[in-house]
C-alpha cells in the first residue's frame, strides 16, 4: 500500500464509522423511496475558482440552487470547498469524519485530494446502480474516464468527463499568412518558413514563447519529447526526455527560432498576463491556447487590427507524424457516495445524476429560465448572452451545477455564437486527429515528493532541472549535444528512484493513465 494511504488509513477507516453525520444523512429510507417527495442530501463542491460561488453568503439559497431543486425534486445541502483550498479542505474533511452524502473531487478516484478514502471503504462501488439506473452516463462516458473513477475493477465515482482530451490548439493570424502567400503550414519546417515570413512582415513575435514552455510546446509535441510524460524504454517505464534523440530535434527547432529572432529573445521570462496581453495586441503570428478561446481571441485582436482573421488549424507535425500537445486526463470533476447512505437513497442520486444528461436539463443549466435568459421558437433558441463578468460567473456558476456531463466545452452555446461552429468544427475535426498521450500517474509517484526538481510542478511542465538545461541549450549556454549528460544527471540526482518507482507501477497496474498519441 501506498505510504500516503497508510498515513490517513486510520483516521479514514474512523471516518467509515461516522461517515453520513452530515445534516441530511439520517434521512430514512422510506423517505429517499417516495419520489413524490423532494430528494434530501448534502454535498460537497468546488468553487472551481467561480467568483459567483466564493462570494455568495448562503448558497443553498441561492436562485440557481432554487431553481434546479425545483425543477429536479431535491432539497441540497451544499458545502462549497474553495478550489484555491481544495486539497487541504479536502483532508481536514476526510480525517473529520463529518462527510456528506456526496463528495465532489477534482479529479479522479484515488487522486492525493481523495486521501484513501476510496482504499478504506468510505464510498460505495457504483456498478450496479448505474447500470441500472443511469442509462444515459452508461452511454455517455468514455472507458478512459470510467478508468479514472474505479478503484481495483470497481466503479466508484461519476465523473464530469472530456469526450475529447486533446482541448489545446495551434492559433495563426490568417490575414498575416495571407499577405505571406504561403500555405498552412503542415510540417515543422514548414512552420519556421512561415515565421520566418512573419518576421520580414515586422510580426514582433512570429511565435509567442512563454515562460517554463506552458502553452508553448509545439515542438516538444510533434518531436514527441513532452517533458512531463512518461513511455516504456527498453524495459522501465522513463521520461519521455531520455529519448534524446528526438529532444534534440525539439530543441534545435527553439534555438533555431531564438537564434532567428522568431521568438522573444526573454522567452523563459514571459509570464501568463504577459503572453495572453500580446496577443490581444495583435503582436503574435501563431500561438497556443485552448481552442474554447478561439472567439475571445477574434474580438479582442480585431479591437487593435480590424482586418484581423483568427483561425485554429491542423498542428504541424514531426518527422514521425506526431502533431499537437498532451492529452488532457479524461475527468475533470467525480463524484462519490457515501457508503452509509441507504440504498433507496442512492438509486435516486444516480437517477438525479443521469437526469443530468436530459435535453430538459442541459436546457436549463446552459440557458437558465425561458422568458427570463431565453425564449424558445420552432425549437430555436434566443439566448440572452452575459456581457460582463459578473454575468458570465453568475452564468458559469449554473453550468457548475450539472455535475455530470461532457465538460470538453458548453456546445448548446457555442453554437449560438458568431463564430461558434467554428470553435465546435476544431474540436470535433482538426482536434480528433491530433494530440500526444503517455504514461501518467494517479496518485503522482511517491518520489516525486521525495525529489522536487525532478518532478512536474504542473501537470503541463517539465521538471525545473529538465527546464533548467533546456533553457541553457537554447540559449547557447550548454550545447544541445549534451543532452545524454542530462539524462545522467536526473538519474544521479534520484530519478532512478523515480524510474524505479513507475516501472514498478506500471507492472503492477497501480494508478496508471496510459494515453495514446493520435494520428491522422
Amino acid at each position: 500500500m501506498k505510504k500516503w494511504i497508510s498515513l490517513v488509513l486510520a483516521s479514514a477507516l474512523l471516518t467509515v464509522g461516522v461517515a453520513g453525520c452530515g445534516k441530511n444523512s439520517g434521512s430514512n429510507a422510506a423517505d429517499a423511496s417516495d419520489e413524490s417527495k423532494p430528494l434530501k442530501f448534502s454535498i460537497s463542491l468546488t468553487t472551481s475558482g467561480n467568483s459567483y460561488a466564493e462570494s455568495s453568503k448562503d448558497i443553498n439559497n441561492d436562485k440557481w440552487v432554487k431553481e434546479f431543486e425545483k425543477r429536479a425534486n431535491i432539497d441540497l445541502d451544499i458545502q462549497m470547498i474553495p478550489l484555491k483550498d481544495f486539497d487541504s479542505k479536502m483532508s481536514i474533511m476526510f480525517a473529520g469524519g463529518d462527510i456528506p452524502d456526496v463528495v465532489q473531487n477534482v479529479g479522479g478516484a484515488t487522486d492525493k485530494s481523495m486521501s484513501g478514502s476510496i482504499e478504506a471503504g468510505v464510498f460505495m462501488p457504483l456498478d450496479d446502480l448505474l447500470k441500472e439506473y443511469a442509462p444515459n452516463i452508461m452511454k455517455a462516458v468514455p472507458k478512459e474516464a470510467w478508468d479514472e473513477v474505479s478503484y481495483k475493477g470497481k466503479i466508484y465515482g461519476v465523473p464530469t468527463w472530456l469526450s475529447n482530451p486533446s482541448r489545446r490548439a495551434t492559433f495563426i493570424r490568417t490575414d498575416l499568412l495571407e499577405k505571406t502567400g504561403l500555405p498552412v503550414p503542415k510540417t515543422m519546417d514548414d512552420l519556421l518558413n512561415v515565421l520566418r515570413a512573419f518576421k520580414k512582415l515586422g510580426v514582433p513575435a512570429p511565435y509567442q514563447a512563454r515562460e517554463n514552455f506552458k502553452y508553448a510546446d509545439i515542438g516538444f509535441g510533434a518531436y514527441d519529447a513532452l517533458g512531463y510524460q512518461f513511455m516504456e524504454k527498453d524495459g522501465e517505464v522513463v521520461p519521455k526526455f531520455f529519448n534524446a534523440e528526438n529532444m534534440e530535434k525539439a530543441l534545435n527547432f527553439y534555438k533555431t527560432m531564438y537564434d532567428e529572432g522568431l521568438i522573444q529573445k526573454d522567452f523563459a521570462t514571459i509570464q501568463p498576463p504577459q503572453y495572453t496581453e500580446n496577443i490581444q495586441a495583435g503582436n503574435a503570428g501563431v500561438w497556443t491556447a485552448n481552442a474554447a478561446g478561439l472567439l475571445d481571441f477574434r474580438t479582442k485582436i480585431q479591437e487593435v487590427v480590424p482586418d484581423a482573421k483568427v483561425d485554429i488549424i491542423p498542428s504541424p507535425e514531426g518527422d514521425n507524424g506526431l502533431k499537437g500537445y498532451g492529452l488532457y486526463s479524461s475527468v475533470n470533476t467525480s463524484l462519490y457516495i457515501n457508503s452509509k447512505v441507504s440504498k433507496e437513497k442512492a438509486i435516486r442520486i444516480i437517477k438525479l445524476f443521469d437526469w443530468m444528461q436530459t435535453p430538459e436539463a442541459v436546457k436549463f443549466f446552459s440557458f437558465g429560465i425561458e422568458g427570463e435568459n431565453y425564449t424558445e421558437k420552432d425549437g430555436k433558441i434566443d439566448y440572452k448572452m452575459p456581457t460582463d463578468k459578473q454575468g458570465n460567473d453568475e452564468q458559469g456558476f449554473r453550468s457548475m451545477l450539472r455535475w455530470v456531463g461532457d465538460g470538453t466545452i458548453n456546445r448548446e452555446r457555442t453554437e449560438l455564437l458568431p463564430g461558434g461552429t467554428d470553435v465546435l468544427k476544431a474540436l470535433d475535426e482538426t482536434l480528433a486527429h491530433e494530440g500526444i498521450g503517455g504514461i501518467g500517474f494517479v496518485p503522482d509517484l511517491e518520489t516525486f515528493s521525495q525529489y522536487p526538481d525532478l518532478a512536474s510542478k504542473r501537470p503541463d511542465q517539465a521538471p525545473k532541472l529538465i527546464i533548467d538545461h533546456m533553457v541553457k541549450m537554447i540559449y547557447g549556454k550548454e550545447p544541445i549535444s549534451d543532452w545524454p549528460k542530462v539524462i545522467e544527471e536526473y538519474k544521479q540526482k534520484g530519478g532512478n528512484e523515480i524510474i524505479k518507482e513507475a516501472t514498478e507501477r506500471f507492472k503492477n497496474n497501480d494508478g496508471i493513465l496510459n494515453q495514446a498519441s493520435r494520428k491522422q
